[in-house]
């Protein structure tokens, strides 16, 4: 799957985002090595530490499904900025996800810049 496609994926799960409370819509499309895309959006509670990010809904979502090796990551929000994974999905991403792992960080025109996990999180905890 080329990048244009990955972000395209990415934001058509953005629509699908249930942010009533912060109106911030994100979406994720997580590429795995075989090129199955697995895709997410963020998902709002009351109780603001229940939500899940739209990048570990995606992760999970393949995990669920017995994907565990990963090549790229897109994410897009509402956002003129772009959109950087948060702290605790740069973490889990780094549970299966290399540090050469590519991450499509994207604003809300499709446009995006293109990281590494290690340059997002260059001393990831790990066992």
């Amino acid at each position: 799957m080329d990048t244009e496609n990955l972000i395209q994926a990415a934001d058509q799960a953005r629509q699908k985002a249930y942010a009533p409370y912060s109106g911030f819509r994100v979406g994720a499309a997580l590429l795995c090595r075989d090129g199955r895309v697995f895709t997410g959006c963020n998902i709002e509670n009351a109780s603001y530490p229940v939500s899940n990010c739209a990048e570990r809904t995606a992760l999970f979502a393949a995990v669920s499904e017995g994907y565990r090796e990963f090549e790229a990551i897109a994410v897009i929000s509402d956002s003129a900025d772009f959109t950087s994974p948060c702290g605790v999905c740069r973490q889990a991403l780094s549970e299966f996800c290399g540090p050469d792992f590519t991450v499509f960080m994207c604003n809300s025109s499709l446009a995006y810049r293109q990281t590494t996990l290690s340059a997002l999180l260059p001393f990831a905890f790990s066992l």
